[in-house]
């Protein structure tokens, strides 16, 4: 049998399989049954994407399956090889879902997918969460795995040797007991995700792939071409499929290489048919990963360091347990700190790592230490601006490392060293190596010579300590004095472009990045480090109306390098030409018509809101880089500045936000509400998921009760 014909009788299989799941499960729930995944605003994304159809029971499923039949044409040809392989993953997500109509967990009964066997659906937040990481190349790719390979002790080989390239890894069907056999950390923090037990879960992979050309491109539904284009140049995925390859495999590997994923494989049964960088047949499965990654068109930049562990940041979500731990540095409490001061050249010895006090194998199992690691670093064009910036890396170089866990930053740190990374050979030192090897390779425009010094002695880390927090302090002080007005130029941030062509940030003292990784600072150090980078002047010499945030410059700018997509942009006003959102912001606000006001969610929280939309549900109704007066994509930061939404009054308009959320900013909140409004304890006021949720009549008698502004203001729409 010939490779098109593989693919046509695995489609065939897998419509068969679809078809009887439905009526299945209709004869047991009704055609009535509700459809759906959970946590996401893209009803049965797949098929949403590649037919236009909105499935939300379940005989809207059962007239999905005609479209999706329809495209497994029998021509012999390519294109239609193609269509079948898509329409076999749309047949697979029927399937699914037919599963988590019957049972919302089907996978597992935690509410926590990473604690169950299976991962199964990937929410709306997940696929979010992964578009910073995308857009920086922290994560260069995908890969999915299909089936068990030839040994344990080669599957794991593999997953790791990913892993530490960086590559977020799927696992489908007899390669997941591999791992588990193997005692291997798996789950979305760690970046191996057990998706199912076999390739018709793969349709969950492909719903990740989908819903982030939704979000992030701004792709519509039922745009074969566009969909295909951009999952093919943005969307870095590839497929190693171990033998024997089942026919639905195959017929799901015509999709992937539709949507630009190469499949690699050591099968050879009917595989006559072969495509350059697209199917390619290696029998040596020790080559694949360098084999993928040359397919895809991956390349990595590698930073030598001298480790005894791996260093990747597939191991930036890796939880230390207490129990698993050798020791720990806890600056809240035991003194600790980081801190990157400049010096003279001549006063740095380059790649000199010292250790002052005690090292690990010298402190007792489990023990709580001091620590301080100061890192010095000079160079002719090395500014004291780069210094927090630098510093705050430190974050995510350390979590990088495998087996270790860090959280925190200047005196509040806390940082976990594993007892396996502790056997593999690793001691304080290697912190040194690992930020010396780190900041030289990311820096290396401004630091010619660095050198590193970790402290353990009580006495000298309490010291150094008092010190740094002179310094902290400094630096805030003069942070806190920078405002819009008080600067010159604004800069712009098109990272995310990676994504979402058409989408600039536009980055003020007082309005940072959405992803909330990108102050004006780091903006500023970002142009100075990499001047034709994404983060460009922006001057501000042009007012228009300086009220709401309109410069000529401003839109000048914000057309230029959005390729002519926006014409204008107010940075003040969520109804005015409000700025784009990329998708990976980490709150959104919206319009709440019966207080007059607006109500703010983060990617966290997993509840309802006033307006009886989650955050996917909202986040939804904008992203991919276009503008939706009413709604607004920002980082959690943004929100109490005094420029918050103040072409409409400002932040007297919050009238709800989650608990945690208000918690985290309300210190900020209520002094600028003080100074704005005369109001104390403002963030009082304003509603969270305690008293309110999903009933707008509720909130406002909560309101009400408190003598919220928002009641009085003028209306926005």
């Amino acid at each position: 049998m010939g490779l098109f014909d593989v693919v046509f009788h695995g489609s065939d299989e897998m419509y068969e399989k679809a078809r009887i799941a439905v009526r299945e499960t209709i004869e047991k729930l009704g055609e009535d049954a509700p459809v759906a995944f959970g946590g996401t605003a893209y009803s049965l994304a797949c098929i949403k994407a590649y037919t236009g159809v909105e499935v939300n029971n379940l005989a809207e499923l059962r007239e999905a399956l005609a479209p999706i039949r329809a495209m497994m044409t029998r021509n012999y040809r390519t294109a239609d090889v193609f269509h079948s392989g898509i329409a076999t993953v749309m047949a697979a997500e029927v399937i699914e879902a037919c599963k988590y109509a019957v049972n919302p967990h089907p996978y597992g009964d935690s509410d926590n997918p990473n604690e169950n066997k299976y991962h199964g659906h990937m929410v709306d937040a997940e696929v979010r969460e992964l578009g910073v990481p995308l857009v920086t190349r922290d994560i260069p790719g995908f890969v999915v795995l299909i089936d068990e390979a030839p040994t344990d002790e080669l599957a794991v080989s593999l997953i790791k040797g990913y892993q530490s390239r960086g590559i977020f890894v799927f696992l489908l069907g007899g390669i997941i007991d591999q791992a588990m056999r193997m005692g291997l950390k798996m789950g979305f923090p760690v970046r191996v995700v057990p998706v199912g037990p076999d390739i018709i879960a793969v349709s969950h992979i492909i719903s990740l792939v989908v819903r982030a050309a939704f979000i992030f491109g701004n792709i519509q539904p039922n745009d074969y071409v566009n969909m295909n284009r951009y999952t093919m140049d943005r969307i870095f995925a590839f497929v190693n499929a171990f033998s024997p390859v089942s026919d639905m495999t195959v017929a799901c590997g015509a999709g992937a290489i539709a949507m630009g994923f190469p499949v690699i494989t050591n099968e050879t049964k009917d595989m006559n048919w072969r495509v350059p960088k697209s199917l390619v047949i290696n029998t040596n499965v020790e080559q694949w990963i360098d084999c993928s990654l040359e397919c895809r068109g991956i390349k990595l930049k590698i930073t030598k360091m001298d480790v005894p562990i791996a260093c990747s940041s597939a191991f930036e979500g890796e939880i230390i347990r207490k129990a698993d731990m050798r020791l720990e540095a806890d600056g809240s409490r035991k003194d600790c700190l980081e801190l990157v001061r400049t010096l003279d050249v001549h006063d740095i010895e380059d790649h000199r790592i010292t250790l002052v006090g005690k090292d690990i194998d010298e402190f007792d199992v489990g023990e709580k230490i001091c620590m301080a690691t100061v890192v010095e670093v000079g160079g002719v064009k090395m500014q004291p601006d780069f210094e927090p910036v630098m510093e705050r890396k430190i974050h995510t170089f350390i979590n990088c490392l495998e087996g270790i866990m860090h959280t925190g930053q200047r005196d509040l740190i806390r940082i976990r060293v594993s007892k396996a990374a502790y056997s593999a050979g690793f001691r304080l030192k290697h912190f040194g190596e690992l930020l010396y090897a780190k900041i030289k390779n990311e820096y290396d425009a401004v630091v010619d010579k660095c050198q590193v010094t970790i402290y353990t002695d009580p006495e000298k880390v309490h010291e150094l300590r008092v010190e740094a927090n002179k310094i902290y302090d400094a630096r805030d002080a003069r942070v806190s004095k920078l405002t819009d007005e008080s600067v010159d130029v604004f800069y712009t941030c098109i990272l995310c472009q990676s994504f979402s062509p058409s989408h600039v940030c536009i980055i003020t003292p007082e309005r940072l990045g959405l992803c909330g990784a990108v102050s004006w600072m780091d903006a500023k150090a970002t142009n100075q480090l990499d001047p034709n980078g994404p983060c460009q002047v922006v001057t501000k010499e042009k007012v228009v109306d300086e009220s709401i945030g309109i410069w000529e410059d401003v839109n000048e700018a914000v057309s230029k390098y959005s390729h002519g997509a926006l014409e204008q942009v107010s940075l003040y006003s969520i109804m005015t030409d409000p700025m784009t959102s990329c998708g990976c912001f980490e709150c959104i606000c919206g319009i709440e018509p019966f207080s007059n006001g607006v109500v703010i969610v983060n990617r966290e929280h997993t509840g309802l809101t006033p307006l009886g939309m989650t955050f996917s549900e909202l986040a939804s109704q904008t992203g991919g880089g276009v503008q939706t007066p009413g709604f607004m994509g920002h980082g959690r930061h943004f929100i109490p500045s005094k420029k918050f939404m103040k072409a409409e009054g400002g932040l007297a308009r919050i009238v709800w936000m989650p608990k945690a959320l208000k918690e985290s900013v309300a210190e900020k909140l209520n002094a600028n509400a003080k100074e704005l409004y005369g109001i104390e304890n403002f963030a009082d006021m304003i509603a969270d998921e305690t008293v309110v949720e999903g009933d707008p009549d509720a909130l406002v008698a909560y309101l009400t009760e408190k003598g919220h502004p928002a009641l009085e203001m003028e209306p926005m729409m």
